[in-house]
């Protein structure tokens, strides 16, 4: 008997985020172990539709015929609860939590207060719940009523690649990937450089800088009032092939972020042999295991600057700590691994 499934996906699947990524990867891995997966576009602007997108979707959604399963992204999911009561009762229900909803950064109190009861209300119609760390799963388990016997981790898989020796040209290669939004901190690093322009270091930020246009903004402004212009660049969202050659060339792989779900782009940097400096926030401690970077508190400031001086300053640090990079990504699954498991939820649905 064929295996069919609908995974349900705001907006466009090539999205360049980790989110998207994980998709992607699971899609098409899942259809490699003989599932038919249909993806279903549900429309743009989650997680804050318009009414119309919001209706539009839901109508989407409950054209599918009765019994199929749905998997369903938590960047649409959670926002929808009305439409999870009522798919409830028909479909084999899987929500995919990336990153609890109400945890973005830059919320107010009440956006995220509404966001956290939506989601609360979305998840329990879901038979059941994947996410992508243990971290987010306790998460759901603690504040969400998410109970254990419905939830499973399947955490984000990687490509195997070969550690590429660094040049050491004297001047120490930043790298920081992720989309200009607010929760990655990028704000309090452009701030920490800004206190070592006495040593030798350039940034690059490979991310997508249309996500939040005031938040580009601010940062640009940063930049240009410490005068960093000559020793920041920015790629924009990169394809997979320039991305490898930017973890390349990397000394250094640091991002602040104020929360990650998982966050794809450090186990990305460890695949690479690339020394991490990352927060203590959400999953982070989960995907960067000891020896591989130095992680500290989000938003301490004080903290960044003197981990950055340090690890500058000390080449023989940073060759520990690629080595423990190294050696930490034999650990991670595959991507084949990974939706095995996912498979295996698949398999246990109602």
């Amino acid at each position: 008997m064929v295996k069919q499934i609908a995974f349900a996906v705001p907006g466009d699947l090539a999205t360049p985020t980790g989110g998207y990524a994980y998709d992607r990867q699971i899609i098409a891995q899942l259809r490699a172990l003989g599932w038919r997966t249909d993806v279903l576009d549900i429309g743009d602007g989650f997680p804050r539709p318009t009414q119309d997108a919001r209706a539009a979707a839901c109508a989407c959604l409950a054209a599918l015929p009765p019994g199929r399963p749905i998997v369903i992204d938590g960047l649409a999911f959670g926002v929808l609860p009305d439409a999870a009561q009522a798919l409830h009762r028909d479909h084999p229900l899987v929500a995919l939590v990336h990153h609890p909803l109400a945890l973005e950064t830059g919320l107010t109190e009440g956006e995220a207060r509404d966001l956290r009861a939506s989601e609360r209300a979305a998840l329990a119609c879901a038979h059941r719940v994947i996410v992508t760390s243990p971290a987010t799963g306790r998460l759901l388990e603690a504040d969400y009523d998410v109970r254990p016997d419905r939830l499973t981790v399947v955490r984000p898989g990687v490509d195997r690649v070969a550690p590429q020796p660094r040049q050491g040209n004297g001047t120490i290669a930043i790298l920081s990937v992720g989309a200009v939004v607010p929760r990655k901190g990028y704000d309090l690093l452009i701030a920490a450089l800004a206190e070592l322009v006495d040593l030798p270091w350039r940034l690059v930020i490979a991310g997508d800088r249309g996500r939040s246009p005031q938040t580009t903004q601010r940062l640009d402004a940063d930049i240009a009032r410490l005068g960093l212009g000559g020793r920041v660049t920015f790629t924009g969202a990169v394809g997979a092939e320039r991305l490898t050659e930017l973890y390349a060339g990397a000394d250094l792989f640091v991002l602040p972020s104020r929360f990650e779900g998982y966050g794809m782009a450090y186990a990305e940097a460890i695949v690479h042999g690339v020394p991490i400096v990352g927060t203590t926030a959400g999953a982070i401690p989960d995907t960067v295991p000891a020896g591989a970077g130095v992680l500290i508190p989000p938003d301490d400031a004080a903290a960044l600057v003197a981990t950055l001086r340090r690890l500058i300053e000390r080449p023989a640090e940073r060759a520990e700590l690629a080595a423990g990079a190294r050696a930490a990504a034999a650990a991670f699954p595959s991507w084949r691994e990974s939706a095995r498991l996912f498979a295996q939820v698949l398999d246990s649905l109602p």
